[in-house]
């Protein structure tokens, strides 16, 4: 077995012991080439391949850090939850607040766009404009996951979601004061693997899957006011569904 191999299994030994904890720097290149008798290009590799696994992820100007992989549980209770944040989280927050986790929901951008595929799971025509707002998903400093939103341009401006900034409590009460309540909403969920960009912003590596979450929400005349789509670190998200109905027996 080559060098950086045994160099690796070791460290992520130590990791899963818990001698490295979640946060922690791994030791400098130098302090791994001298307790391993090993030169920089085999200490490199080998913590690449942690980083390929998903257990540590190169934080710019401080190091590599062993990757939180704690589970975020996310139940199909987290939009009642948000709402009884008195508006103050949305749905991602408050699921992570009940888990004494810091989530942090970050807007990255909002703008005007052009997509024929989306106009028409929107119901509109694939001429028109739609207003997409693109989030990240945080906890600590860790992204575990993202999120393009949809919306059409009159429900955007009603609801104040064509504008720059973080929306206070979330987008369904923003919609709900504008009028426009969303009562139901289509949900699938898949799982695959990440590309490479998303498993480097991730912090998944290769290795681990991401899910991804597409939602169409809508009024209750049917009409769809929002596409959502995520991808999520799937060592880190858990879907949970509690409390279904289920037919009564004969």
């Amino acid at each position: 077995m080559p060098k950086y191999r045994d160099i690796a299994n070791e460290l992520r030994e130590e990791i899963e012991r818990g001698d490295l904890p979640p946060g922690s720097k791994l030791p400098f290149t130098e302090d791994l080439m001298e307790r391993f008798g090993a030169s920089k290009s085999t200490i490199r590799s080998a913590v690449d391949v942690l980083a390929q696994e998903g257990l540590v992820v190169a934080r710019r100007r401080y190091g590599t850090v062993v990757r939180d992989r704690r589970t975020v549980r996310i139940p199909l209770s987290r939009y009642r939850r948000s709402l009884e944040s008195d508006g103050q989280l949305g749905p991602f927050e408050a699921a992570c607040a009940a888990q004494g986790l810091n989530g942090v929901m970050k807007t990255v951008s909002v703008d005007r766009v052009r997509d024929p595929v989306v106009a028409a799971l929107l119901g509109l025509d694939p001429s028109v404009d739609t207003v997409c707002r693109r989030r990240e998903a945080h906890i600590e400093d860790q992204v575990v996951q993202f999120q393009w939103a949809w919306y059409p341009l009159d429900v955007a401006e009603l609801a104040g979601l064509d504008r720059p900034g973080k929306i206070e409590g979330g987008v369904y009460p923003a919609l709900k004061r504008a009028g426009l309540a969303a009562v139901e909403a289509d949900e699938r969920v898949t799982a695959r693997m990440p590309t490479k960009e998303e498993g480097d912003q991730l912090g998944t590596g290769a290795s681990a899957p991401v899910l991804t979450i597409e939602r169409i929400s809508k009024d209750s005349a049917g009409r769809p006011l929002e596409l959502l789509r995520v991808v999520a670190a799937g060592d880190r998200m858990e879907l949970a569904y509690e409390g279904l109905p289920l037919p009564g027996s004969d």
